[in-house]
């Protein structure tokens, strides 16, 4: 794909969201600029590919075949770090757009039209060789079950969902006339490096033309974080926490309560652990940069 179509598909789905009333959090508005000074403290977006993606499964013709979609929150099962065993996404398909057939080998998920069109969902099972069996699929849509033969396409309008379990192939189209879809979906630790079986098989990651500037960083693009940060592992289940670099105007011995009472009232400080810092107001540079 093109950088400039990439563009244009994160620029559409931001307003298909601002259409139908949804707020994303913080990460996925940041520029390539302000990736370029994240620190540490953000490496649960870069190990779980948080934020956004856009593909045309290697076939090179994105308004036909493609998705464009983010990852809003995920776990990571192979990095005990992070304990989420649940993973959230927002997705858009356009109208005459498709979505390959696949399933999933671990994750079951549920798949929630948010709004736009209606959505089409064709199912089947998977047989003992993992192809298209032709055995009828039980559908489970909103509390309800029932059966439909092997290749009905469920259709899903705004507010409407359905659970799709391992071993369920499943696509993605929409109903033609009734416009843009906004999908959610809500599922197990999602891992499209691995978890993927597309039938026929198909790429996942776009190879990319830069034809212009990024307008936003796809999710496997980010750049490391700044050395500048020093990293502090937590209990095994906790992310990393950010340390900085200790006070270059700290003391050089111990100070008591009883120094830091003889300071005069207009003057600012803290006494930690023995070290008196001084506080004073920050100075213009320093506020410049807080405001980046």
């Amino acid at each position: 794909m093109k950088r400039s179509d990439i563009n244009r598909c994160i620029r559409d789905m931001e307003k298909l969201i601002r259409e139908n009333g949804f707020h994303l959090p913080p990460f996925c508005n940041w520029t390539p600029e302000e990736w370029e000074s994240k620190g540490h403290e953000y490496d649960e977006i870069r190990d779980n590919m948080l934020g956004w993606d856009i593909t045309d499964y290697g076939l090179g013709d994105w308004n036909k075949v493609g998705f464009a979609l983010i990852t809003l929150r995920n776990g990571n099962q192979k990095d005990p770090k992070y304990k989420k065993v649940y993973a959230e996404k927002l997705l858009m398909l356009k109208e005459g757009q498709h979505s390959p057939m696949h399933f999933h080998w671990t994750k079951s998920e549920d798949i929630i039209n948010r709004g736009g069109g209606t959505l089409i969902i064709h199912i089947y099972n998977a047989d003992e060789n993992e192809e298209l069996a032709d055995t009828d699929v039980c559908v489970n849509s909103d509390g309800r079950s029932y059966y439909v033969p092997a290749g009905t396409g469920v259709e899903l309008k705004p507010g409407e969902s359905i659970t799709l379990w391992p071993y369920q192939y499943h696509d993605f189209d929409v109903k033609p006339g009734t416009g843009d879809v906004l999908i959610g979906e809500v599922s197990m630790c999602n891992d499209d490096n691995t978890d993927n079986r597309f039938n026929p098989p198909v790429g996942r990651f776009p190879e990319i033309e830069e034809d212009e500037e990024p307008y936003r960083l796809l999710c496997n693009e980010y750049p490391k974080a700044p050395t500048v940060y020093e990293t502090i592992t937590g209990d095994v289940g906790q992310p990393y926490c950010v340390k900085e670099d200790e006070a270059p105007y700290r003391a050089e011995r111990r100070y008591t309560v009883d120094d830091y009472l003889e300071i005069p009232e207009d003057t600012r400080a803290e006494l930690m652990d023995g070290v008196l810092y001084d506080m004073a107001s920050p100075g213009i540079s320093h506020q410049d940069i807080c405001t980046r």
